[in-house]
């Protein structure tokens, strides 16, 4: 990783998966994305794309259980991603906002870039399953990118189809992500009086 750049490439192997990302936090949207479910892939790529992230995941995981240790090991994977690419986080804005609609539903998500993790989610999803994927693993997600990229995160989801509900989820996190790790040209020091986050 270099400050200049603010690149990543982080791979995890365990017994339930196989996983190698890469990000670049200012780039294009471009994504290459293959987890084995269809859902998760859509909703990375819109990750990618609402973000102006470049991002490429490949994971094999063990799906003939079920979703969850495929979505939260890439969730932690790419947390990590963003950490290495950050670096010391110097001149980043830092915290963002935003709200998101897709359709009936909409999605809300406030993060402070701080190192400290925190999760705090409100709502619930109108479904239990969209395709191959569970509900409730965008919950898991969003928690698991937060515990491993060091974010304070809050998120919440309304609506009546789940699938919107957690598209727009993940939209408003990229988004809300782009804006806090963007560099503010009027800083040059880390935005935090302790010097360091």
């Amino acid at each position: 990783m270099s400050d200049a750049d603010r690149t990543a490439a982080v791979s995890r192997e365990t017994s339930e998966t196989t996983i190698d990302v890469t990000l670049t936090i200012d780039g294009d949207g471009d994504a290459a994305v293959d987890t084995g479910i269809g859902f998760f892939d859509h909703m990375l790529e819109a990750f990618a794309k609402h973000g102006l992230f470049d991002l490429t995941v490949q994971c094999d995981g063990d799906l003939h259980i079920d979703d969850h240790h495929t979505v939260e090991d890439v969730a932690i994977v790419l947390g990590e991603a963003f950490t290495e690419a950050l670096g010391d986080k110097r001149g980043i804005v830092r915290y963002a906002d935003r709200k998101v609609p897709l359709d009936e539903a909409v999605a809300s998500v406030v993060v402070d870039v701080s190192g400290r993790p925190f999760f705090e989610f409100s709502g619930e999803f109108s479904q239990p399953y969209v395709g191959e994927f569970t509900s409730v693993m965008a919950e898991h997600f969003c928690m698991s990118l937060a515990m491993n990229a060091g974010l304070t995160l809050h998120a919440g989801v309304d609506g009546e189809n789940a699938h919107h509900e957690v598209e727009a989820l993940f939209k408003s996190l990229a988004r809300s992500l782009d804006d806090a790790t963007r560099v503010d040209p009027r800083r040059s020091d880390t935005p935090s009086t302790k010097g360091k986050l």
